[in-house]
């Protein structure tokens, strides 16, 4: 599947009433490495029918070299500039479902943006899940620090608009449950939708 790329049409009239609802904002999936938001919203944007982006890989493509190779080479200030430049760009692109990288939101102006341009659902994992999937990432930067990660960010991923467990369960399960609390955020009625 290309980046970015529109999918199938909504499958059903609560689907096409949450892309309404939306009014061109973003869906912005946050959370640490490994909670689960490319795989998780790249099946939640196949449902919805609306483009899915990864921020990270729009944040590669941009600079033309690897988040590593980004964080070694200029350090991660210099990627976190980047990584702002690049969300607020993307959020002027909605309905779409944007998946950030783990520490976005901890630069205040990107949160705001959130606030302004989209619906943000924290993908919350446990330590023992994150820490096992992202063991088959080598080449992803700071792997080592979740532990110290975790509790400075996990009060900021709280102020996200939806909170869903991310666990060892199907796809399917986590992307029902953000159906059923996206219309309630969006003031829907689940039962009879627009």
């Amino acid at each position: 599947m290309v980046n970015g790329a529109i999918q199938k049409p909504a499958e059903s009239g609560l689907e096409s009433a949450v892309v309404r609802a939306l009014a061109g904002r973003s869906i912005v999936l946050v959370g640490m490495m490994g909670a689960g938001k490319s795989s998780i919203g790249r099946r939640l944007a196949s449902r919805l029918g609306i483009p899915f982006i990864d921020a990270d890989a729009e944040i590669e493509s941009a600079a033309g070299m690897t988040i590593p190779e980004i964080f070694e080479k200029h350090g991660e200030p210099y990627f976190r500039a980047g990584e702002a430049r690049v969300i607020a760009r993307l959020l002027d692109n909605g309905p779409q479902v944007l998946a950030t990288g783990g520490g976005a939101v901890m630069d205040p102006q990107t949160r705001a943006l959130i606030v302004q341009k989209g619906i943000s659902i924290w993908l919350k994992a446990d330590i023992d899940v994150l820490l096992k999937r992202t063991k088959r990432r080598n080449d992803r930067p700071l792997v080592e620090k979740i532990k110290d990660l975790l509790p400075v960010r996990e009060p900021i991923y709280a102020q996200a608009n939806i909170i869903i467990h991310s666990r060892d369960e199907p796809h399917d399960t986590i992307i029902d449950e953000i159906m059923g609390e996206l219309p309630k955020r969006l003031g829907l009625n689940a039962e009879k939708p627009a």
